[in-house]
């Protein structure tokens, strides 16, 4: 067998034999833990709820009313079967017409029509994970770099490096500072690499943040801005939550800025986009890269015959986004149901004493529990992550796999299941707070009556949270990382 898997190994390529893809990381090992236990009202109410996924299912009910509404949108329905000789066809690499239209529109809505977006500037990809290693392989060599202010999505490792052989390096953000993206912390960054003699070739940001649920500010955009036309190197804006935002500060892009800055080099800024969060449409593989350099814009059109989104969905989303009184009110409701959510979300956990980043954006929060950590680690992080797994059996994801420099941070996914689900994952943490920690509730919070100090001890493994036996074994013992250890 030995030496079967020898041969096997000398075989492959590079890529295939190397860890590069990012899968040995807690971020995917906590998606496996819910795949091989996954939570169901019914069938498993015992399993693991996935709170590690940034879903939109919020307003999956005004698609499926648009689309019962609509069914000549669909060329595999009798009122739309007119159209499949001319939907099913080989289409251009530049995409529908109709579909570039309707998007550089949805654009602009999304941004509250203070920015325009020329359709011929639209370069579509099997969702934003195609935009941006396509961009990665226009902008950069093998060994190039990208700087990324921390913390920041953990696919980004997949997404830029694995196949590109580009490097991504840590701006390193504070949490003392809310995690703030300064100008000196992207000076020292940009320090670092000179002196480890990595040429940088950009800045990669993301806007609205992933995990934070922040937003940036347009001085720290203009700052931004600055820094990369000072240096002479690419700005890539990963804005995919822009129609998350449902509370202020809203949210501005970086098109809104450029507009502003006469001296900025416009060549150097790049937008990626996807309707996989804003609408909820992660399965329908629709990315765009938005640039303002006629040469990018060139290449990516040719590389995107690699993973162009299909014509029948192009044609379907041509038709839905063109539909400019559904669009008003599925931005409008979305951001109604996203603040909704996120306010029982964090009253729950106050209530327990947990905080969280102020956010105004997402379909996360970013859960402080390092109160919980046994010492200020990522060592006893990680331990608490795996209790949180195997026991509490939530799926959240730790800080240090979004490369955040403090230890004790999670973020927690809520849009991604209908309310009842919540309750129960919401009951799941907070009974797991109570009973993990001395807890000391603010008056102002209190629920309970008069008692303000709530003395609960985790003193055994057979407590149950939420009717849930707690087991010190995890759902997916294959995995090291979720494995308790000794």
């Amino acid at each position: 067998m030995a030496f079967k898997d020898t041969n096997q190994q000398h075989l492959l390529s590079k890529i295939a034999t190397s860890n590069g893809h990012g899968e040995d990381s807690p971020y995917f090992d906590g998606w496996k833990a819910f795949e091989s236990n996954p939570f169901h009202p019914t069938n498993n109410q015992h399993g693991v709820i996935q709170m590690g996924l940034a879903e939109n299912k919020l307003c999956f009910d005004l698609i499926q009313e648009w689309i019962m509404n609509n069914p000549e949108a669909s060329i595999c329905t009798p009122e739309g079967v007119n159209h499949f000789s001319d939907i099913a066809i080989f289409q251009d690499y530049h995409g529908l017409p109709e579909f570039r239209n309707a998007v550089a529109k949805f654009m602009a809505k999304v941004r509250g029509d203070r920015v325009s977006f020329n359709p011929d500037r639209i370069v579509m990809s099997g969702g934003a994970t195609g935009a941006h290693e396509m961009l990665a392989f226009c902008l950069a060599d093998p060994g190039d770099a990208f700087l990324v202010p921390t913390p920041y999505y953990p696919g980004f490792d997949r997404d830029l490096r694995w196949r590109t052989g580009v490097q991504l390096l840590p701006v390193v953000c504070e949490s003392s500072e809310n995690f703030k993206v300064t100008e000196k912390a992207l000076e020292a960054a940009y320090e670092r690499a000179q002196e480890a003699k990595i040429r940088v070739k950009g800045l990669l940001i993301t806007n609205p943040s992933n995990p934070l649920g922040t937003v940036l500010d347009k001085e720290t955009l203009r700052i931004l801005v600055s820094f990369i036309n000072e240096k002479n190197i690419h700005l890539v804006c990963d804005e995919i939550y822009a129609a998350t935002v449902f509370s202020q500060p809203g949210f501005v892009s970086i098109s809104e800025v450029i507009e502003e800055e006469i001296t900025c080099n416009r060549d150097l800024i790049h937008i990626v986009y996807s309707l996989s969060k804003d609408m909820g449409f992660p399965g329908f593989r629709v990315g765009i890269v938005y640039s303002y350099n006629d040469a990018v814009v060139s290449c990516c059109r040719k590389m995107s015959s690699f993973g162009l989104v299909s014509s029948q969905t192009q044609h379907l989303i041509a038709s839905m986004l063109s539909d400019d009184e559904f669009v008003n009110r599925f931005i409008a409701e979305s951001a109604k149901r996203l603040e909704k959510r996120h306010k029982v979300f964090t009253r729950g956990l106050a209530q327990v004493g947990i905080g969280c980043l102020k956010s105004t954006a997402g379909l996360f929060l970013w859960m402080d529990l390092s109160h919980l950590l046994k010492e200020k680690t990522f060592e006893a992080e990680m331990s608490l992550w795996r209790v949180i797994i195997s026991d509490v059996k939530l799926n959240v994801s730790p800080g240090s796999s979004f490369h955040c420099s403090d230890p004790g941070w999670f973020r927690v996914c809520f849009a991604n299941m209908d309310d009842s689900t919540m309750e129960r994952a919401l009951t799941r943490i907070r009974t797991f707070a109570l009973q993990s920690t001395e807890v000391t509730v603010p008056k102002k919070r209190q629920r309970w009556g008069s008692n303000h100090h709530l003395r609960l001890s985790f003193s055994s493994r057979t407590g149950r949270v939420d009717d849930c036996l707690l087991s010190p074994h995890s759902p997916i013992p294959q995995s090291p990382l979720v494995r308790a250890r000794t």
